[in-house]
């Protein structure tokens, strides 16, 4: 298990060695994001570091330091790569939490719930700009590579937020959200760690595919364990109850199968309370689930496919871990 102060995630690295020389870099990591929040406006400090404290997979900057060993991983910026770009995503949440009016962030409560809307949105905003100022020691390139990420994450969000163009299918609609909201700053991370690490042009560009692959795996990922949690522990059917039309879901609005039509008028819109249980049984037995992993299955030997392409060493077995882990963290 990688572990790291507050942050934990159940990836286990084969070679243990080398998983204990991405833990010591990720305790550097948890240390420089608080002291990027560590300013002296008291209230700001609070907010600042409430969700770092909270805790987190710390999954990017883990892969930022994990492809750095593509190269040389005692090169300079790497670890102040790994840091900006977790604080880019730790602010996204801030944002993310104002736009769904969230109440909960990692257990505990949102920094909207804690505070006030004003205040998550200004605190994320705070900590894209500790973000921007670590990016711009980093060089024009590293500025310029986080903008256009950036710009990727936003359209995805706001393509979230809109009605789906006419003549697009639903489900290709979503995996483009997906890669663009989720994919392309996971995408980053592993270019980052490639590229400060002065790896190769074409492993650099390896390493940057199979992080947007392995980030759309593990968003979908999320989409099957809501509804098929009930072996993982969390709350099955937030997803429904909040009318997110998640993979599985576009499956079955899509489907044709007269046995399935009570499904799709029950999913068709946010799903009652006293009927979610319902819902989540006719999905588990629906072949809207089995397409669902399908799906995602493609993504997955997609994304060992790239990793077993990558020169031998401890990065490539890292990132083959990456993706026996996923095949785990749904089943």
């Amino acid at each position: 298990m990688v572990t790291t102060g507050s942050a934990q995630t159940a990836l286990r690295f084969t070679d243990e060695s080398f998983a204990d020389r991405i833990r010591e870099s990720l305790e550097a990591v948890e240390e420089r994001l608080l002291k990027a929040v560590d300013t002296d406006q008291p209230l700001l400090r609070q907010s600042g570091s409430h969700l770092i404290n909270a805790g987190g997979k710390r999954f990017r900057p883990m892969l930022t330091l994990a492809c750095s060993h593509l190269g040389d991983p005692g090169r300079p910026g790497i670890l102040e790569s790994a840091v900006a770009l977790e604080l880019t995503h730790l602010a996204t949440l801030y944002h993310d939490d104002v736009m769904d009016e969230a109440a909960v962030r990692r257990g505990a409560a949102s920094a909207n719930a804690r505070w006030d809307n004003s205040v998550a949105i200004l605190t994320g905003d705070y900590l894209f700009s500790q973000a921007a100022q670590i990016m711009a020691e980093l060089g024009p390139e590293a500025v310029r590579a986080q903008a256009l990420t950036f710009a990727r994450l936003v359209r995805g969000q706001i393509n979230e937020t809109m009605p789906r163009p006419e003549g697009i299918d639903a489900v290709e609609w979503h995996l483009e959200i997906l890669s663009e909201k989720t994919g392309s700053l996971i995408a980053t991370c592993a270019k980052f760690g490639a590229w400060f690490a002065g790896a190769e042009a074409a492993t650099i560009a390896v390493a940057e595919e199979f992080g947007e692959v392995i980030g759309v795996a593990f968003q979908l990922s999320d989409d099957i364990i809501d509804i098929a949690s009930d072996q993982s522990g969390k709350t099955p059917g937030t997803d429904l109850l909040e009318g997110v039309p998640t993979l599985p879901v576009l499956y079955a609005l899509a489907g044709t199968d007269p046995a399935e039509a009570a499904l799709r008028d029950l999913v068709a819109g946010p799903v009652p309370e006293d009927r979610l249980d319902e819902a989540l049984r006719l999905l588990r037995a629906s072949s809207a689930l089995d397409e669902a992993r399908a799906t995602l299955d493609q993504y997955r030997k997609r994304a060992r496919n790239l990793a077993a392409s990558l020169p031998e060493g401890p990065a490539r077995g890292a990132l083959l871990d990456v993706c026996d882990y996923m095949t785990e963290r749904d089943s």
